[in-house]
């Protein structure tokens, strides 16, 4: 039987997993999210993600499957990650504004390789295009205002205001956006062995 750990303190991630009706578990991972510079789009939530996974590698057990996950959103070659303060997310969303974006999520899938008794990590990396319409200044004040999105990147949830009168096109997968593939990690539960389903 394995133990399925969340490595997450995100409450739309643990909502996610806990939609595919598995028991898990869910833990806060303190991990230092920096990356190499020279790190592009999708490389660098996958550098974070694997992070986060190293951070708590050596507490793992045999039949344990640790989950970690990151997501950015990347706009023109530019990262953009969670804004500082209200000032920073306006800016943020002033950028989004008009503007095809993509988001990009990594998720770390990490256990003990019964072989070299080594953690063993899996990375898959998932990307969606969100478009938004044009967005105008009393629109991002008070999404910013009644909804503080200071622990978003880019400074938005789709799943809230923002996503219902401003996100005018996607495609790709919508949890990808919310900051969870859930159905890439349900495929990969299931290919790997770890549901009965």
């Amino acid at each position: 039987m394995h133990n399925i750990i969340l490595g997450s303190q995100s409450p739309r991630r643990r909502e996610l997993m806990a939609g595919l009706d598995i028991p898990f578990t869910s833990i806060t991972i303190d991990a230092d999210e920096s990356y190499p510079t020279h790190l592009q789009a999708g490389d660098i939530p996958m550098y974070i993600s694997r992070a986060k996974a190293s951070a708590h590698a050596k507490h793992l057990m045999p039949h344990d499957l640790l989950i970690t996950s990151d997501t950015i959103v990347w706009l023109n070659g530019h990262m953009l990650g969670k804004p500082q303060s209200k000032i920073e997310a306006k800016a943020m969303l002033q950028k989004l504004s008009g503007q095809t974006h993509q988001v990009y999520t990594a998720v770390c899938f990490t256990h003990i390789d019964s072989t070299t008794n080594q953690p063993k990590y899996q990375t898959l990396v998932d990307c969606t295009q969100v478009t938004f319409r044009t967005l105008n200044p009393d629109e991002i004040d008070y999404y910013v205002e009644n909804y503080l999105p200071l622990d978003k990147a880019g400074a938005y949830g789709v799943q809230e205001w923002i996503g219902y009168v401003g996100v005018s096109r996607m495609e790709g997968s919508y949890f990808n956006v919310m900051g969870f593939p859930i159905e890439r990690v349900y495929t990969f539960l299931k290919q790997n062995g770890y549901l009965s389903l």
